[in-house]
């Protein structure tokens, strides 16, 4: 029975039990398709979007914490989940104080700690969920509900910025500190009495500056191929150019800066002729006949260059034909169970790219205009 119970928790969107499931071709025999006018490319988007949004739905009693706020990951703190079968905001929800599987947060003289929990059903990495949240506009002084008593989200970053050690994994960390910290430049003690920064953080995610190597080997050696070390990075970025638009990079900034045009390019070269991103990432170009390897590979990397790159450059061919590649094999899959984190991941990558190339998706959230680089991009 638990390993039953496991395994309804690691999909989203159970096919429709009269509907039989349709033949899928392995992904790795995908005949390529040229991208559509723009119009039809913003078409196919927003189809892929209405579907994953509103017809995978997910519940508390089927889902936890970790499959919950991926969904809010990609569409924002007003996606709805059911909860005994009515639909709710998810974030609403839990910070109400109302229960959720793997939402797990305990008050510390601190600050609010998200404590990390084995499995996918809380959260799987330092600073996680406050690094969701800040991804769209969820404000500081957003009232949280936690074991009966009154708090806010500033609570969760105060314990952020206090949990900082050398050697942390630190993805999630930058993305979260680069939204709420001002000035962004401040310097703080943390847990291992040491000063702290932002660009401390950062360094030690990017890498040596003019190291590419050791650098390199550091985001490879990231979670999903290194695209979460890297699109933590780009946020940060985003967040810093946005606030210093005229300022030149050095240290720290620098090394993130070099990551990220390394990243792309790679991404390019091991591009695959489908359409899809390379299941190797940035290490080789490698090809699989498992369909989610493929949604992992391609959602998470659009994921990453949505964040990183303006939109002139997301125009370009490459890139569109990923987009059409990723809404394909997600049109092809509808009526199958699909993993949660590469579904939505891919998700998220797809609401980045309408809003930065076509504009605002009409119903849909924005996100937070900084972190996704729209307001370094003239949007």
């Amino acid at each position: 029975m638990v390993f039953a119970l496991e395994l309804s928790l690691l999909g989203c969107g159970a096919p429709v039990a009269e509907e039989p499931a349709p033949v899928v071709q392995p992904a790795s025999v995908v005949n390529p398709r040229p991208a559509p006018p723009a119009g039809d490319l913003q078409e196919m988007i927003d189809r892929t979007l209405q579907h994953i949004e509103h017809q995978r739905v997910m519940s508390l009693q089927q889902h936890a914490a970790w499959q919950l706020l991926h969904g809010v990951l990609a569409f924002g703190e007003k996606f709805e989940i059911l909860a005994e079968g009515r639909p709710v905001a998810a974030v609403d929800w839990v910070f109400d104080g109302k229960p959720m599987k793997g939402w797990t947060i305990n008050p510390t003289p601190q600050g609010l700690r998200a404590e990390i929990e084995a499995g996918k059903l809380g959260q799987g990495h330092d600073d996680q969920w406050l690094a969701i949240l800040s991804q769209w506009n969820v404000p500081t002084n957003r009232p949280i509900r936690v074991a009966g008593k009154d708090y806010t989200l500033h609570d969760l970053v105060k314990r952020t910025m206090y949990d900082c050690f050398e050697g942390k994994e630190g993805s999630w960390t930058i993305i979260a500190l680069s939204k709420h910290l001002r000035p962004i430049d401040q310097t703080w003690i943390a847990t291992d009495k040491q000063q702290w920064s932002l660009e401390r953080l950062v360094s030690m995610e990017a890498g040596p500056v003019y190291d590419e190597a050791a650098g390199q080997e550091l985001i490879l050696s990231g979670a999903c191929g290194g695209t979460h070390r890297l699109i933590g990075l780009a946020i940060a970025l985003n967040n810093y150019r946005a606030l210093h638009p005229n300022v030149e990079l050095a240290g720290g900034w620098l090394a993130a800066s070099k990551r990220i045009e390394w990243a792309v390019a790679r991404a390019e070269e091991n591009q695959l002729p489908s359409g899809a991103f390379s299941i190797a990432f940035f290490f080789r170009p490698a090809n699989s006949n498992n369909i989610d390897e493929h949604l992992a590979a391609t959602g998470h990397v659009l994921e990453f260059l949505s964040f990183a790159l303006p939109k002139e450059r997301l125009d370009d061919a490459w890139i569109q034909r990923a987009v059409v590649y990723l809404c394909g094999l997600l049109d092809r899959t509808r009526h199958i169970d699909l993993e949660c984190g590469a579904l939505y991941h891919a998700a998220h990558g797809l609401v980045l790219y309408r809003e930065k190339v076509f504009g605002p998706r009409p119903g849909g959230t924005r996100p937070d205009a900084a972190a996704a680089g729209l307001a370094t991009a003239g949007s």
